[in-house]
């Protein structure tokens, strides 16, 4: 795993101290829990998913963080959080990429956000047909943004065309998952009969109601493990395209702005970044020039 960063933020340390000190939870919410979980177990959890991740969980995330870690302790047989995080913060194996899988949201659906890959198309169509492009999708999840984007670049250029996608995660999990490339057949409903053909295997037998990604879209996917707010990011090359959606909103904004200016490196100039709908980045125009609708432009 690797090692704790030494990201921090005097708001975060904060709000750790507040709800250190403030009392455990009690009423309906502390009621009939498997295990003890008091404020200061949740401050713990806030500060080690920020180091680790740069994730900023809100005071309203209580419910959540103690259901998903809950499966942690039963799988370690710890009896308390306060016995598990003690151990984590003493190790550093691979609990902690587990830590990070159970706290990750991977909401992801084939061709979210509909705009992007009109404007991505129109983007791959605008230069000579042996134009070679080096994309990254560093939300990966379980796969459907990663294998979007190489539809839409085969429709726009053709299956010969010298098309590669780095797609990344920080979640092991879902990469794993992604790198199969099976689904249920009534999760691409909204691809059509036409993608549908033309992109996927349907399974039978017992893999009836099942389809895979056929074998060319996944050999146009580089997958790996990618920490944003680490400085190791392996990448020698830089991309022309980078797909980051959904992903800041879980930084706060001196994570987000350090975020950014890592991307501002890792593309070309002119070259295009994608972000989430309810991502907004007019305060770096230093770095990144609108250019429609949460779609920006490298300076």
């Amino acid at each position: 795993m690797p090692q704790t960063t030494s990201v921090s933020s005097a708001g975060a340390r904060a709000a750790a101290a507040a709800a250190a000190s403030a009392p455990a939870p009690s009423g309906p919410l502390a009621q009939g829990r498997e295990f003890v979980w008091t404020n200061a177990d949740f401050a713990r959890v806030q500060s080690l998913i920020y180091q680790r991740a740069g994730i900023s969980l809100h005071d309203g995330k209580h419910a959540m963080v103690y259901s998903r870690l809950s499966r942690r302790l039963r799988d370690t047989g710890y009896n308390s959080f306060h016995d598990y995080l003690s151990w984590l913060e003493k190790h550093d194996g691979p609990e902690w990429q587990e830590f990070i899988n159970a706290l990750t949201t991977n909401l992801t659906a084939f061709f979210r956000e509909q705009h992007h890959f009109e404007i991505f198309a129109t983007l791959l169509r605008s230069k000579p047909a042996n134009t070679p492009w080096k994309v990254w999708c560093n939300a990966a999840s379980t796969g459907e943004e990663p294998y979007s984007i190489v539809m839409t670049a085969f429709e726009a250029l053709g299956a010969n065309a010298s098309f590669k996608l780095t797609a990344s995660d920080i979640d092991s999990k879902v990469l794993a998952t992604a790198a199969q490339g099976v689904y249920r057949l009534d999760n691409l409903k909204g691809l059509g009969p036409e993608r549908l053909q033309k992109f996927f295997l349907k399974g039978k037998g017992g893999n009836d109601g099942m389809v895979r990604a056929k074998p060319e879209l996944r050999r146009a996917i580089e997958f790996m493990s990618v920490n944003l707010i680490r400085d190791d990011w392996p990448f020698k090359d830089p991309f022309d395209v980078v797909f980051c959606r959904n992903v800041m909103i879980y930084f706060d904004a001196p994570t987000q702005r350090k975020v950014l200016e890592r991307i501002h490196r890792v593309l070309k100039p002119g070259g295009m970044l994608f972000v989430g709908h309810a991502e907004n980045f007019s305060e770096s125009r230093d770095l990144f020039t609108l250019r429609g609708k949460t779609v920006y432009e490298r300076r």
